[in-house]
């Protein structure tokens, strides 16, 4: 019995003591609660403070125009505290609002936003997102007027958190060169020169509410971000849009894999245009790689231009020379190299190698000249700066291989395939850059595509081209190389883009393509490289098309147009480029409509006879033509030279064919009377043995 009464006792012992820990517990629980409640909570918000970055703006980047190619924009996320408005205010404006949320965002009633702002108030809730979609200043300025957003952050509880959304006016134009920044990566302008445009982020303090979300507090220990430097770029928006629609009209038109165009100024080295296409999985086309830069590959028949410095710097060969190019193949080792005319063009000059673009011709000069001293023939094209690094300001410049000897895959045969642009690799802006060079004097320069680094408009770097070899070759060399890639254009390759207003001097290339291993005969990387106005170059250009599909595939039938319509648009919307002498091409009219042009001394003594007035306005010259001043005549100096077209419009025959054919030129005639017009413009350069087709009338 005993024993039964002191277990019963201890259990009513732990029992009470149960009861009393719970009322203890519960006690204590209260305490914290209701009394110390506002302590504790007070505390809590204190420890859920931390320190967090501001992003800074982004600078903006510019064209040369000063038009904007890419911009931040301020967008804002926007968030409620409701814990924050009054009750008479909440209850009276809450519908008013609700029906507002509902109509700007049209995506849940009125009745929805109503009852999520009202539960997140009733949970005490001192942070809600009330829509994921981002609104711009302007209806963040209008949403201020809203009710209960009226009273600000302080009593109205609105947030708006900024979103800087980077923003490109002109949509698709120049895209890959423009670029992007995706965390840690990027690519074109955005990323190169990240550094710059990102600026400086700062740093505020935030609190950390329900949900997880963070809260500005904005305390006075905030630090200001700083925001990045703008970028102004040599691109023009209008040569980049006249570029880019005419490369993308030629890739849709032949179907190929993707295609790229550079323009870019003589003497500046700025880039005026840059485009990059790829055809994608839709069948459309779209910026997605900078073949420009980035893209190296066999440059075919372009690389001919370096072949044929190498010769004539070394003093191999003249334009007169000839080359008996056979029926059109030659075999080297185990290997054929042939031309695309089939039967060959036989015994042609060293000039009409370079027009015709001759495989043969090409390899069987420089296999003949260079052939027991290859690395000499490597080291003068090398010396010129092509086959380097232009250290271009975009990163990922495509790394250029032109072989030496001792290149492990050097071979009897690398020698003639190299000189028409085989076994070799590089990116067309590195091509691009030695045919500015020939068209600059022989100065290559380094291109350029960013001008300067400004803030609030005032530049604090600026860029101008490098010099990367003062001069690439002798001046008889680069005088050679002018006539040659003029002729290209005038009787060669590139014949169906010549025109009569203005030259362009240039030059086509095919190459196969290198597919597993192996040359492809019906896939080609067709292009073409060159310089207009011939006579005074402004604007050098290259033009590729990668794959094109159809019959004509080659260089000077898919890549050559597009550089002519390019500048022909430049031509047409440009005065300034216009040739001066394009007026003296017209007859004078007045009192004197005869008397036109001729030899001075003959003109002078007919003029004298009949009582004309007429004055010399040139000292020592032979041959003239007229203006009429008044009732005088007055003798200028006629537009030629032995090395250029003279203008014999309004001449006699006689004086004409005598002019002309003293210039080296093949006389064709048609009609009678005076030359009313000539087939060769005035003031082009001279190719000996050149015909020109005069109409009289």
């Amino acid at each position: 019995m005993n024993i039964k009464r002191s277990i019963l006792l201890r259990v009513r012992i732990a029992f009470l003591l149960t009861v009393v820990f719970v009322l203890a517990v519960v006690y204590r629980l209260v305490h914290v609660q209701m009394i110390e409640g506002d302590k504790w909570r007070q505390k809590a918000e204190e420890y859920s403070l931390d320190y967090k970055k501001i992003k800074a703006t982004r600078g903006s980047i510019y064209s040369a125009n000063n038009d904007l190619l890419a911009t931040s924009l301020p967008f804002y996320r926007l968030a409620f505290d409701p814990s924050l408005v009054d009750d008479e205010t909440f209850t009276s404006k809450i519908d008013s609002l609700s029906h507002l949320l509902s109509n700007f965002f049209r995506d849940h009633s009125s009745d929805y936003y109503k009852k999520k702002i009202s539960e997140a108030r009733q949970s005490r809730s001192r942070y809600m997102v009330i829509n994921r979609d981002l609104v711009n200043y302007q209806q963040k300025q209008m949403m201020n007027t809203w009710p209960i957003f009226r009273k600000g952050q302080m009593q109205g509880g609105v947030i708006f958190h900024k979103v800087d959304e980077r923003h490109r006016p002109f949509r698709t134009l120049g895209q890959r060169t423009i670029g992007y920044v995706k965390d840690d990566f990027g690519v074109g302008i955005e990323w190169s020169f990240n550094d710059y445009l990102a600026g400086r982020d700062g740093e505020g303090l935030f609190q950390k509410v329900a949900g997880g979300n963070w809260k500005p507090v904005n305390a006075s220990s905030d630090v200001r971000p700083e925001d990045g430097y703008d970028i102004h770029t040599t691109i023009d928006v209008n040569l980049q849009d006249v570029a880019q629609n005419a490369l993308l009209r030629a890739l849709m038109r032949y179907e190929a894999a993707y295609g790229t165009v550079v323009l870019m100024e003589v003497k500046t080295g700025e880039i005026k245009a840059i485009s990059n296409l790829q055809k994608t999985a839709s069948g459309r086309y779209a910026e997605s790689y900078n073949y420009a830069v980035q893209g190296t590959n066999d440059p075919g028949s372009t690389f001919k231009l370096a072949s044929m410095l190498a010769l004539l710097e070394a003093g191999k060969v003249d334009l007169s020379d000839t080359v008996d190019t056979g029926e059109g193949s030659i075999d080297f080792y185990n290997r054929t190299l042939t031309d695309v005319k089939r039967g060959g063009y036989g015994k042609i000059t060293v000039q009409e190698v370079f027009e015709k673009s001759s495989n043969v011709g090409i390899a069987k000069l420089v296999t003949e000249h260079f052939g027991e001293n290859p690395q000499e023939f490597v080291d003068i094209i090398k010396k010129t700066g092509y086959g380097q690094p232009l250290d271009f300001q975009l990163m990922g410049e495509g790394v250029p291989y032109i072989k030496d000897t001792d290149d492990e895959s050097w071979s009897g045969t690398t020698l003639p395939w190299m000189s028409v642009g085989y076994e070799t690799s590089v990116t067309p802006l590195q091509t691009l850059a030695l045919y500015n060079a020939v068209a600059n004097d022989g100065r290559m320069i380094q291109p350029i595509l960013v001008k300067s680094i400004n803030k609030a408009n005032q530049p604090v770097k600026t860029f101008e081209a490098k010099v990367l070899n003062k001069q690439i070759a002798s001046d008889e060399t680069l005088e050679k190389l002018r006539l040659m890639l003029e002729g290209v254009v005038e009787r060669g390759t590139a014949k169906n883009v010549k025109n009569e207003y203005f030259k362009i001097a240039g030059k086509t290339g095919t190459a196969q393509k290198l597919i597993d291993g192996r040359y492809r005969t019906q896939h080609y990387y067709a292009s073409f490289a060159g310089y207009f106005p011939a006579d005074e170059p402004l604007y050098s250009c290259i033009v590729v098309i990668d794959d094109p599909d159809g019959w004509n595939r080659y260089g000077g039938d898919v890549s050559a147009p597009v550089f002519k319509e390019i500048a022909d648009m430049i031509y047409s919307q440009n005065l300034a480029i216009h040739d001066s002498f394009q007026a003296d091409l017209l007859a004078n009219e007045g009192t004197f409509p005869v008397i036109r042009a001729g030899k001075f001394d003959e003109l002078n003594k007919l003029c004298n006879e009949l009582g004309i007035s007429n004055h010399l306005g040139d000292e020592d010259v032979d041959w003239v033509r007229s203006q009429v001043d008044n009732n005088a005549i007055i003798w200028k100096k006629n537009y030629g030279s032995n090395e250029l077209v003279p203008n014999v419009q309004g001449m006699t025959v006689r004086d004409a064919v005598y002019l002309l054919e003293n210039s080296g030129l093949k006389v064709n005639i048609s009609g009678s009377g005076r030359v009313q017009n000539q087939s060769l413009r005035p003031g082009v350069r001279i190719s000996k043995g050149q015909t020109i087709s005069l109409d009289l009338g």
